[in-house]
């Protein structure tokens, strides 16, 4: 595992950072107590904003997570309106850190790591996500995939993310617990740091990480102490 000394770290937000424990308990509510059907969800989110980037049709990350929703519960047989989809998914902007968060950005920050987000959240519901999980203060600025209208993994949205620090991807560290973050992020030239929460893998036809670690407090141990 490398441990690279870099001026530019960015992090993904929704469970990388923050815990979506609350989000996966109002969808399983919504879609009748079927908590198998949680991780189907967020799949098909994934899978549609991804169509949204490749159709050039962009919409904001909740009301496609909404849209999702109904999608599944459709498939399901199950009857969900669109009020109780959109109710169901507001859990997003209201979702814990990880306990280990705080005290880890607080370190990596100290240590003069210049801290971003770079999340696939639009920007309204990330100020929400960051003020109520008490994150604000530990980062420079909050950038989401808005600002291009495509959705991680585009390509273009990292390189646009490097440039808006006035760095080359190079020079620029990615932190998430998606493998397709990750992946991305990589093939986009940055350097990659895997954080391997409970369910997470990498993508095998993607490069290793250049870092694994179980939480940010391994990662924060492994930079500063680099």
């Amino acid at each position: 595992m490398s441990t690279p000394t870099l001026p530019v770290i960015f992090f993904d937000v929704n469970e990388t950072l923050l815990d979506l424990q609350p989000v996966k308990d109002s969808v399983t509510t919504a879609l009748g107590g079927r908590q198998e059907l949680v991780p189907l969800w967020f799949a098909t989110l994934l899978q549609y904003s991804l169509v949204a980037t490749v159709g050039k049709n962009y919409q904001p990350f909740g009301k496609i997570a909404a849209a999702a929703l109904q999608l599944v519960a459709k498939k399901n047989d199950l009857n969900l309106s669109e009020a109780d989809a959109r109710a169901a998914v507001r859990a997003l902007r209201a979702l814990p850190p990880h306990p280990e968060v705080p005290d880890a950005l607080r370190r990596l920050k100290k240590a003069g790591y210049r801290l971003f987000t770079l999340t696939n959240s639009d920007p309204e519901a990330l100020a929400n996500q960051m003020g109520h999980a008490g994150l604000d203060d530990f980062f420079e600025d909050l950038l989401s995939v808005d600002a291009v209208r495509k959705f991680k993994p585009h390509h273009e949205t990292y390189a646009w993310a490097a440039s808006r620090v006035g760095h080359a991807p190079g020079d620029c560290l990615l932190v998430a617990a998606h493998g397709w973050d990750v992946a991305g992020a990589g093939w986009a030239g940055m350097q990659t740091a895997f954080v391997a929460r409970s369910g997470q893998a990498t993508y095998p036809l993607a490069d290793a990480p250049g870092m694994t670690v179980p939480d940010l407090s391994a990662l924060a141990d492994a930079l500063v102490a680099g």
